[in-house]
């Protein structure tokens, strides 16, 4: 545990959790893909106090049947946030499966220079095999073979953000210089699948390493910063916390909370009337403002975090930002992130230092 206060992410994807949350929007359809749609809700999101705004993503559709779907890119919709907001972090969802781990780290680092050193990453898996259709790419069809991809691309993309050094770019007016030639590295990485020379085409990422964020079971401890958790009741969480081996751990919980128009209940079989809300394995708040207040109290004995994934946006999220964030700060369970801290200093996660700059240091000092 990093400290006393609870770390609390929101998944802004769509217009909510439920596969029919679009039912309940405060908006018509075809303004959920808007710009001023995305940063409506970005800005409440950063308005309530959130740490963490997630972003899902995939190169497939969100879900199928009678319910309208699509999506903008995950890294294009928080590049775009990123120049709206200012203190939350902004983490987009990102397979592995079938991406070029070159082309994403490329984009990530650039996200973190875009948003002052805001950005983390939430590393994920295309399991249907229509992606790989999409994507032109042989099938990559069993669990291990998704997981070793997921391994590769993430120690690819953290080598790459390490092969420019600090102080490479020297931007030298008096010399014609603009970079240090000997801080740029190879990183010589191969796999079972390819093969990634380097250096990068951005400069080292203002944290040095973006926050990365991933499920335990797929991608290694190691390389994870925050590990997220699912589990279907506290018990099922405190054990996978105690398994996951990361610096912070997150509980995924689903929520759909009272409103002043419905009860929760009420509001959940109103959707399950169309469309059933896809069991993940997670824990599942259905009730009060007051009932996850004390449920997020029970969860900060056991974790560092919660990512919030809210029944409707345009609903939910509105009691998270009147009742329930306001009561956690005054009891002091979590702490609004700060102008001009970068996410891993929210998190309270150091900043690492360049694998190849302290290699150098090292043999000097043999």
């Amino acid at each position: 545990m990093s400290g006393p206060a609870l770390h609390l992410a929101v998944e802004l994807d769509g217009d909510g959790a439920h596969p029919a949350a679009w039912r309940r929007a405060a908006h018509s359809p075809d303004q959920l893909l808007t710009p001023r749609r995305v940063a409506r809700v970005a800005a409440v999101a950063e308005n309530a106090g959130f740490t963490l705004i997630t972003l899902d993503d995939g190169v497939l559709p969100p879900g199928a049947g009678p319910d309208p779907v699509g999506r903008i890119g995950a890294v294009e919709r928080a590049a775009f946030v990123a120049a709206s907001t200012s203190t939350v972090g902004i983490a987009p969802v990102v397979p592995l499966t079938y991406a070029e781990p070159f082309h994403v780290s490329s984009q990530l680092a650039s996200l973190d220079h875009i948003s002052g050193g805001r950005a983390g990453w939430v590393v994920s898996e295309e399991e249907r095999p229509e992606a790989a259709r999409a994507w032109g790419r042989p099938v990559v069809a069993d669990a291990g073979a998704r997981a070793r991809e997921s391994r590769d691309g993430v120690e690819v993309a953290r080598a790459l953000w390490d092969s420019w050094e600090d102080d490479a770019v020297v931007r030298s007016v008096a010399t014609s210089r603009y970079l240090d030639r000997d801080r740029l590295h190879y990183i010589d990485f191969t796999s079972e699948t390819y093969a990634v020379k380097g250096p990068a085409i951005v400069p080292r990422p203002p944290q040095g390493q973006l926050v990365v964020l991933g499920a335990a079971d797929r991608v290694p401890a190691a390389q994870l910063d925050v590990a997220l958790v699912a589990g279907r009741d506290l018990a099922a969480v405190a054990s996978g916390t105690a398994a996951a081996g990361t610096p912070l751990v997150f509980a995924e919980v689903e929520v759909a909370l009272d409103t002043p128009e419905a009860g929760a209940a009420e509001r959940v079989a109103d959707l399950e009337r169309h469309t059933p809300w896809t069991d993940r394995g997670r824990l599942r708040h259905i009730g009060s403002a007051d009932g996850l207040i004390a449920l997020l109290g029970e969860l900060s004995r056991h974790v560092d975090g919660v990512r919030l994934h809210p029944l409707v946006l345009d609903e939910d999220l509105a009691v998270l930002s009147r009742l329930v964030l306001p009561t956690l700060s005054e009891r002091r369970l979590v702490a609004r992130p700060l102008p001009g801290t970068s996410l891993r200093s929210t998190l309270g996660l150091e900043r690492p230092a360049n694998r190849f700059a302290a290699a150098a240091v090292q043999e000097e000092a043999r």
